[in-house]
């Protein structure tokens, strides 16, 4: 087993809460890793082809996990994706769930011109907490967060918090983790 140095995040939730502006901002200011999971589905053709209805790959999570495996077990990574579930729990030491006003979430998804199945449904994941209860369920409580992210003032105190639990991750972890319990 790999001992990691860094700690690996997981940044999810709905389309459109901000996720690849947290992510983004958060790997520059940290030095960590941005790993967006869409790109890697796309670059190591982990899927099984294209969804028209909804416009998106059809994920291989299998494919997927193997194509990530080396990467992440060295830790230092910031994993961007809409689901977190099918992350093995040695992977990640904190999940971020971001959540968005559904007023605010409409106007986000509205202007990317989802197609109306799919913005109808990522409305109704947020509204439903899908993803914040996927992650309660798929991993301990200590380290699933959940955040609100409406606007850039919250965008900037979310970033500030993650990076302080960066700095308190390594100063407990001085050996690193090798990311048993």
């Amino acid at each position: 087993m790999v001992t990691r140095t860094e700690p690996n995040i997981v940044i999810t939730g709905t389309p459109g809460v901000g996720k690849t502006t947290h992510c983004e901002v958060l790997a520059e200011r940290s030095g960590l890793r941005h790993l967006s999971i869409n790109q890697i589905v796309k670059d190591k053709e982990a899927h099984e082809g294209w969804d028209d209805e909804f416009q998106s790959w059809v994920v291989d999570e299998d494919k997927l996990l193997d194509a990530m495996e080396d990467d992440v077990s060295k830790g230092g990574c910031i994993l961007d994706w809409h689901a977190c579930d099918l992350f093995p729990e040695r992977w990640v030491d904190l999940v971020v769930v971001l959540r968005t006003d559904s007023t605010v979430l409409y106007d986000r998804l509205k202007s990317r011109n989802y197609p109306e199945a799919k913005l109808q449904e990522n409305l109704d994941s947020e509204i439903m907490e899908v993803l914040l209860q996927e992650a309660r369920d798929s991993y301990s409580e200590e380290i699933v967060v959940e955040l609100k992210s409406d606007d850039s003032d919250q965008m900037e105190t979310n970033i500030d918090r993650i990076e302080a639990w960066i700095k308190q991750w390594k100063e407990d972890h001085p050996e690193g983790h090798d990311g048993s319990s």
